[in-house]
């Protein structure tokens, strides 16, 4: 009922978001530019019954906490209708006020099959990404990534990622593919109204976090990018 990469579109009060959700054997990790999400669920008589924290990651201002607080916890229950999960809830940091929440599935399938894990391989986990354009161009994207056995899924507000890496020793390299699940053009710099943008990267990680150099085309243009992970919850 509720497993894969979703999109989502939620609110609370007058307040309105988006983020990515990856769901699978109970667990809920996802988040977007600002914040990452993680949680539990479980189904009881055909209901989807939600617990997510959401707490912070990215710390410029421009990213207002939804639930009125940096870290907050919210209760939902939720059905599948009409291809989408559906939720409503309530969070303690706003009393009285209703949450609401639709999750649609992402087709994922371009991700490869686990590989069988080594010591010393990444840590599988949600990690926060924060990306930084080079050669003297204006903008830089924020959101989150999840690592788990050689496959990447991920996104924030705007934009969905998908695809695979390699590690050992320290060093890993991949490719991503960056697709829009909300139309992005004039809101993103970077990388807004391009339909799919392909990713290789190479860099470094260690028990905390990573680090990578990358080539991005976007169009008829070559980006050179940098990008900082930080390890936010193990998976």
């Amino acid at each position: 009922m509720l497993r894969g990469l979703y999109s989502c579109e939620y609110g609370i009060g007058d307040a309105v978001g988006r983020s990515v959700m990856y769901a699978a054997a109970g667990r809920l990790l996802g988040g977007n530019s600002g914040f990452a999400h993680t949680g539990t669920y479980q189904v009881i008589d055909g209901e989807i019954v939600a617990e997510i924290v959401t707490e912070r990651h990215n710390f410029d201002p421009n990213y207002q906490p939804l639930l009125g607080k940096d870290i907050a916890t919210l209760q939902a229950r939720g059905n599948e209708r009409d291809g989408v999960i559906r939720f409503d809830g309530s969070a303690a940091t706003m009393p009285g006020a209703r949450f609401w929440s639709v999750m649609t599935p992402i087709d994922d399938r371009i991700v490869p099959a686990p590989v069988a894990r080594r010591d010393g391989d990444l840590v599988n986990g949600l990690y926060s990404i924060h990306i930084r354009a080079l050669d003297s161009i204006d903008g830089g994207l924020s959101g989150i990534m999840l690592l788990h056995d050689g496959r990447i899924l991920g996104g924030d507000a705007f934009f969905y990622y998908l695809g695979s890496y390699s590690c050992a020793d320290g060093r890993w390299k991949g490719e991503i593919v960056n697709q829009e699940h909300t139309p992005a053009r004039g809101q993103v710099p970077v990388f807004g109204g391009h339909d799919e943008i392909g990713i290789g990267f190479s860099g470094r990680y260690d028990g905390t976090g990573a680090e990578l150099e990358a080539t991005a085309l976007a169009g008829k243009r070559s980006l050179q990018l940098s990008a900082m992970l930080k390890l936010i919850e193990p998976a």
